[in-house]
């Protein structure tokens, strides 16, 4: 068993750090919010610190899930930030969503500071979070890698190194670009069975044995015919990953029609008031 650090404890980083307590692991948390790592520590024993650098005393992996560059810099670098605390050859692991380059900016500021670094974005949203069945994308050295792979099993269904650093953040931008064209060309569909008369919850059901058929479908189609949007993966968040996205786009020179056009669905989702709605909810824009 390891002992080990968990930095943020969101809707995605409270059940990721309680699964690597119930697995034995030593876990002491840090949370902006100290109330918050409080209360997990009174679920989950363990341990809380009042800053990063005391989190990651001592620790062999350090595990981090906050909200964007800005806030994962803010953990890692500075006089309290986690890499101050961490002793040579300690592991930092990143399942923050962020860019590409904020991945390769802090490895090399880990490998400076004679440290291993490991982007590992996550899909699965929190109910993969909380039921330890997320799928992790991860950039890093091959051997700091293997040395992580078995710890981030305790909350993962499948883990797999995609290159050097920024390698997860990219594909999981992949995943974020296909999310969203499934997501509004579901919508669409339910939207016109709806006007057609159809019997929506049997169209799904029959669609989904076929070509059509997609997680999203299963898990979201019926909420969406229903109109309930208030829980899953908030609006708020795709828009980040989509405009981190689009950025990288932008530098890399590929062509993402279908993509922009759903950011600005997203955007009109928004001044609706749905900005905490599940991201399913973009129906809701063609139904008003």
């Amino acid at each position: 068993m390891a002992k080990v650090a968990f930095l943020g404890l969101g809707v995605m980083g409270s059940p990721m750090a309680g699964h690597l307590a119930k697995k034995g692991h030593a876990v002491t948390v840090y949370n902006r919010t100290a109330a918050k790592a409080e209360a997990w520590v009174a679920e989950h024993g363990g341990a809380r610190a009042d800053t990063p650098r005391e989190a990651a005393r001592d620790a062999e992996i350090v595990f981090a899930c906050v909200g964007n560059d800005d806030d994962l810099r803010g953990v890692v670098l500075g006089e309290d930030g986690a890499f101050a605390g961490m002793q040579r050859g300690a592991v930092f692991v990143d399942h923050t969503t962020a860019s590409a380059e904020v991945a390769r900016e802090l490895a090399a500021e880990a490998d400076s500071h004679g440290l291993g670094f490991v982007d590992a974005p996550v899909s699965g949203g929190q109910a993969g979070a909380e039921n330890g069945v997320l799928t992790v994308m991860c950039g890093g050295e091959a051997a700091t890698y293997a040395r992580v792979e078995a710890v981030i099993g305790a909350y993962a269904r499948a883990c797999r190194l995609m290159g050097p650093a920024g390698s997860g953040q990219l594909t999981k931008m992949v995943n974020q670009i296909c999310i969203a064209g499934l997501v509004q060309g579901l919508s669409e569909g339910v939207h016109f069975a709806k006007r057609a008369g159809l019997d929506v919850e049997a169209v799904l059901d029959v669609i989904s044995k076929g070509a059509a058929g997609s997680w999203q479908m299963e898990n979201r189609g019926r909420s969406m015919n229903e109109g309930r949007f208030d829980f899953g993966f908030a609006v708020d968040w795709m828009r980040k990953d989509l405009g981190i996205l689009l950025d990288e786009a932008r530098r890399n020179g590929a062509s993402l029609p279908v993509s922009a056009l759903v950011d600005q669905f997203y955007a009109e989702v928004q001044r609706m008031g749905g900005s905490r709605w599940d991201t399913s909810s973009l129906i809701a824009r063609l139904e008003r």
